[in-house]
This record gives C-alpha cells, structure tokens and sequence, in this order.
C-alpha cells in the first residue's frame, strides 16, 4: 500500500475526522503519491502506479472522453470524502458532472461522483475490493468500476451498480478481453483488449 502515516491525538475540541481531513490538506505528498484515509489507521500514503496500471487509466479515460458530453469532467487526482465513515479515498478515475465539479473542493464529497474507477495492484487488492467497495455503496456513487487483472478466476473488469443500504445490489463482470457497457448517464463501451494482463505486471 505505501507508507502508513502515523496518527497523534486530535487537539482538544476537535473532532477526529476533522483532525485527520486536516491533516491530509496539509500534507506535502512527494509527486505521484496518494494520500487516502483508508480505515482507522489514519492517514496512509500509496505509492506511485506502476506502467501497466497507467496504460489501463489511459485507455479507460479515452474511452470515457470520447463519450462523455462536454458538461462532464473526469479526474485522475481528486479526492473524495466519506464523512460519516471517516474515510478519503482519491480513485484512479472519477466522472462527476462539471456543475458538481466547479462547485466542489478537494477532497470532495463523494456523492457528487457518478462512476469511480479503481485499478487493482498487487497490494491494493483488499483495499479495492472490499475496502472502497463498502466505502463508495456507503456514499453512494452510482457506478464503481473494478478493474482487476490479479482476480483470482482471471483478470476480470466488474461494473457495480444499485446502491442501497450500503452495498452495490447488482454486479457485471467480464474477462480481461471483452467489453462492458457502462448505462446512463455514461452510456459507454469500455473495450478491454489492450488491458495488460498480470505477466505483463512488475513481479
């Protein structure tokens, strides 16, 4: 995962979310790290993704920008706060509407996004799969795209959809290979053949 930032007391008065939001906005990250707050540890950073997983955000946001009207944004660096959970995660990918967006800060509430994306390495597996996927159905984002070449059926691509009382209700999942159709609002087709299947991936 990276780094893990170690947490002192909250100063008296101050609520521990807003001590570790505080916290994370005065953090001087190294270029290509995340900060996140991922579960009670506080405030943990991630390291800089290797190639593969850049070429998978790359080819996802071309397919996204190429669909998406010109009122929509999509970011690869902001992050999203869950307040009530007491968790900030920064995705590889976020779509949110670019009324949202303008009004918004960083971190942003994480209800404003409409899909996430979330590329799986090695050591983001149980952050990604079960970590943020209770996170983001708790928000809720509408859509959570789980790209996870390190699945142990095989690298698969699962669309998580219909959040309701803190978990996602249905789930599309297709092999490394095939596409997946993203539904309204979105309405796109990622193609994931020129994803790089795990051999391709820094052992």
């Amino acid at each position: 995962m990276g780094l893990l930032m170690t947490e002192a007391a909250p100063a008296v008065g101050l609520s521990r979310w807003d001590y570790l939001l505080g916290t994370w906005r005065e953090l001087d990250v190294p270029d290509g790290w995340r900060a996140e707050i991922i579960d009670d540890s506080g405030v943990v950073l991630v390291a800089p993704p290797s190639m593969p997983h850049n070429i998978i955000a790359s080819w996802v946001h071309r397919a996204l920008l190429l669909a998406l009207p010109d009122d929509w944004h999509i970011f690869q660096t902001l992050g999203l706060q869950l307040p009530v959970a007491e968790r900030l995660y920064m995705p590889d990918l976020v779509v949110m509407p670019a009324s949202a967006a303008e009004q918004a800060q960083n971190p942003c509430p994480a209800d404003e996004a409409e899909l996430v994306v979330e590329i799986v390495s090695r050591s983001s597996r149980d952050t990604d799969r079960k970590a943020k996927l209770w996170g983001y159905a708790h928000a809720p984002v509408p859509l959570y795209l789980l790209i996870d070449a390190w699945d142990e059926a095989g690298p698969s691509v699962t669309l998580y959809e219909q959040p309701g009382n803190g978990r996602y209700n249905h789930a599309t999942t297709v092999d490394f290979g095939a596409k997946i159709r993203l539904p309204e609002p979105l309405d796109v087709e990622i193609d994931t053949s020129r994803f790089p299947g795990p051999d391709q991936w820094p052992s």
